[in-house]
């Protein structure tokens, strides 16, 4: 597994962050088996008043990512891995009550079955390009792994009609679904 800690805004890590980093996100890691995560990347910035910390893990199925400031850099290592605990638990949580509230009655991996699209668009311009497979789910599926990702929206295969939808968060909190039909 690559395990990469950058440092940015001319901070360059030492070895005890690395291994400080590495230790806590071990047990992120934990929550699924060496085959779904092959890499981690942690970018540490400091700023004149506090430190900020950037986790990527790409995992099969989507990306858990966190951001964290804090004043002291291993606070904010610690905080970043209790955020992505809490997201990877709220997601099993949310996916064991939908599968119990369908009547499946079926044991639950540790591999998740979704994949992550992710674009951001700054000053009308492309600034990121990322191609998936989608993979059929149910829309309860779509929302648990959207909130996982901690993006605003989640493209998937929607597994009763083989379609492309689109799961979104509204500007009021709610959820909506965007439908895609050939024509």
């Amino acid at each position: 597994m690559k395990f990469e800690v950058l440092g940015k805004n001319g901070f360059v890590p030492t070895e005890a962050i690395k291994d400080y980093a590495e230790k806590r996100f071990n047990k992120v890691i934990s929550f699924f088996g060496p085959e779904v995560v092959s890499e981690v990347r942690v970018v540490c910035k400091v700023y004149k008043d506090h430190h900020k910390i950037e986790v990527t893990i790409p995992t099969k199925g989507t990306v858990l990512r966190a951001e964290v400031s804090d004043y002291d850099m291993y606070a904010a290592i610690d905080k970043a891995n209790d955020k992505l605990v809490a997201q990877i638990r709220r997601y099993k949580d949310k996916l064991k009550h939908n599968l119990e509230k369908e009547g499946i009655k079926q044991a639950y991996s540790n591999e998740f079955d979704a994949e992550s699209l992710e674009k951001d668009i700054l000053a009308s311009q492309l600034v990121k390009n990322k191609q998936v497979e989608l993979k059929p789910m149910t829309s309860e599926e779509a929302f648990a792994a959207m909130e996982l990702s901690g993006h605003d929206f989640y493209v998937y295969l929607d597994i009763h009609t083989l379609r492309t939808n689109v799961v979104y968060r509204r500007h009021d909190g709610d959820y909506a679904i965007i439908e895609t039909h050939n024509q």
